[in-house]
Order: C-alpha cells, then sequence, then structure tokens
C-alpha cells in the first residue's frame, strides 16, 4: 500500500475562556503499516460536542483532561479502507472515536471502539447525532432519570441542540407535555414547529429566574414534573422553581459553566422543599443500555417519527473554527 498523509489537529494549547483557532495545530503524518487485527477507516464526518470544551482543560472531571500534542479526541463516522481484522471488511461503513484526523488506524480486537452501521435507511452522519452519542444521552436521561409517565409535563433547556431536541420528541412518545427553552425566537420556532414540542421559551426574553419562571409557569400550568438540564446557571434556577414535589432532573449538561465561572444555585432548599431527585450522568458509563435505545431511535428515524436537522462544516481545515 503505498504511503498515505494523514492530516490531524492536535490541542496545542489549553484555552483559557473560549477556545479559539490559534488553541490547535494542524499536523501531517505518514500512516503506518496495518498490524493483525487492525482496520484502517477514512472518516466520513466528524462530531463537534460540548463535552469537548471540558476535556481541554487539565482539571479533574468525569473524562481524562485531553492530551497535548496529541489528536482531539472525538466519535466519528466512515468507511473502512483496508482490514487485517475478520469482523471488518474494505467498504464497512463504520461509527467510532476515531478523532480530528482524516484516516485512522485502530484495534478492532477491542470491544466496543468501532461497531459496524447500516447507512441504507439511516444517513451516515446521523450516526453521530441522533441515532448516536446524543441520542442516546438523551433517551437514557429521559426513560432512566425521568421516567415520565403520560400527562407528565417535562422542560428540557437546549431544546433546539442534539440532545435536547430529541428529549422533547421522545417525551411526546411518552404522552407527555415538552416544554423547551432555547435562544432566540428562529430556535423556538423550530422547536415547536418541527420537532412539535407544546411550547418554548426564549430565554433571551427574560433578563433574570423570576421572568423565566413567570414565562415557565404559563407554560407549564401542571407545573414540572421531570427536567432535562443542560444549561445551569438562571435557567436551572427558574425551573427549580416550578418544579411539582417528587420531580426527577436529569443533569446532563452545565454549559453555563463551562468555560471555567462559578454557577451559584439561587434556591438550593427548593431540592429539600420539593422532594427532588437530581442525577448526574454520563452516558458512555452506560453502554449495556445502548443497543435498546438505537435500536428504538433508529426505527423513530428510518420511519420519520423523529425529526432532527444538522450543522455541518465541509473539510478537515474547518475543525477548529466550527
Amino acid at each position: 500500500m503505498a504511503t498515505i498523509l494523514n492530516k490531524q489537529w492536535h490541542l496545542a494549547s489549553r484555552p483559557s475562556g473560549e477556545p479559539t483557532a490559534a488553541n490547535f495545530r494542524l499536523v501531517e503524518a505518514p500512516l503506518p503499516e496495518l498490524a493483525d487485527g487492525e482496520v484502517l477507516v477514512r472518516h466520513h464526518y466528524l462530531s463537534l460536542d460540548p463535552y469537548m470544551r471540558g476535556r481541554m482543560n487539565d482539571a479533574k472531571s468525569y473524562a481524562q483532561p485531553q492530551a497535548l500534542d496529541a489528536v482531539m479526541g472525538g466519535g466519528t463516522v466512515g468507511e473502512v479502507v483496508a482490514s487485517r481484522n475478520a469482523r471488518f471488511a474494505a467498504g464497512d461503513k463504520v461509527a467510532g472515536m476515531g478523532g480530528w484526523q482524516q484516516y485512522a488506524v485502530v484495534d478492532a480486537d477491542q470491544g466496543g471502539v468501532l461497531m459496524k452501521v447500516d447507512a441504507t435507511l439511516i444517513p451516515l452522519s446521523a450516526y453521530l447525532g441522533v441515532v448516536g452519542m446524543p441520542g442516546v444521552t438523551a433517551w437514557y436521561g429521559l426513560t432512566q432519570i425521568i421516567e415520565p409517565k403520560a400527562g407528565e409535563t417535562v422542560v428540557v433547556s437546549a431544546a433546539s441542540g442534539a440532545v435536547g431536541s430529541v428529549v422533547g420528541q421522545l417525551a411526546k412518545q411518552l404522552g407527555c407535555r415538552a416544554v423547551g427553552i432555547a435562544g432566540g425566537a428562529e430556535k423556538c420556532g423550530y422547536v415547536v414547529e418541527v420537532l412539535g414540542f407544546d411550547a418554548c421559551i426564549d430565554y433571551r426574553q427574560h433578563a433574570d429566574p423570576k421572568s423565566l419562571s413567570a414565562a415557565l409557569k404559563a407554560a407549564c400550568p401542571d407545573g414540572i414534573d421531570g427536567n432535562f438540564e443542560n444549561v445551569g446557571g438562571m435557567i436551572l434556577d427558574a425551573v427549580l422553581a416550578r418544579m411539582n414535589a417528587f420531580g426527577r432532573i436529569a443533569l446532563c449538561g452545565m454549559i453555563s459553566g463551562y468555560d471555567g465561572q462559578p454557577i451559584p444555585l439561587l434556591q438550593p432548599q427548593l431540592l429539600l422543599v420539593s422532594r427532588l431527585m437530581v442525577q448526574g450522568f454520563i452516558v458512555s458509563e452506560h453502554m449495556e443500555l445502548w443497543p435498546e435505545a438505537l435500536k428504538e431511535i433508529g426505527m423513530l428515524v428510518a420511519t420519520g417519527k423523529l425529526k432532527y436537522r444538522e450543522s455541518v462544516a465541509q473539510g478537515l481545515a474547518a475543525a477548529p473554527e466550527a
């Protein structure tokens, strides 16, 4: 096999505050020869996800920090171009964690590092989003932590995003009232008109938790039974004020604090007064449930019952800016 030059993005320095393109470096390196058990994957799509910002810090978290001067980690889908593994053949479409690079050499004998996917009914890129980690995240937090019953009200922040959009649609499938919180009239319109939520609140129209809480009261006349939290801060403060007794909160993300600033709670006593169950979770710790989740979500996507949209930046060179 002729030597292939592989383009890779490395994390060159740790960002303070918001990351910039200067924190990354584009590197070219020749691909090694395949050893027994390995496959060579050419990536078609790379996923950019909020968790990556936390991994860029050299700080204690649920995942190891991203190493400097190494390929930036991330979910990928692509095609096997060469294989020395009996379970994979050239042409197989696969999903894995190949990182920000054109090609990846993968030891496919390791469990769970590479998964064959069927791109006939579901587009390949969807395995990074709605039928991938974000979709399973939504499914897990909703079905395993919030456990909503028909007729209950579920609120989700960042409702137009990859995770939040699936939470609300799955809640509707379960017979719940789904209320989203998103930023801007365009996103809120998409959440209600395309995704089918019952209501969506534009948090940009509310300067403080009291104002946002009043909007939630109007959108959730029977209170809130389940909250899928992606943002924290003022949004969580407003939701806590409207939670019903014995409500359940799935803590998925705290994006309001991803750049390092503290995010205090205004009224933590509400956790006690309303006897709330608050559970943080990391979806990669529940791999045993992924097949069930992916089967359910995949069927909904293939039959057109679960809507999604993607933002796609063209070319590997676009990754840091994206």
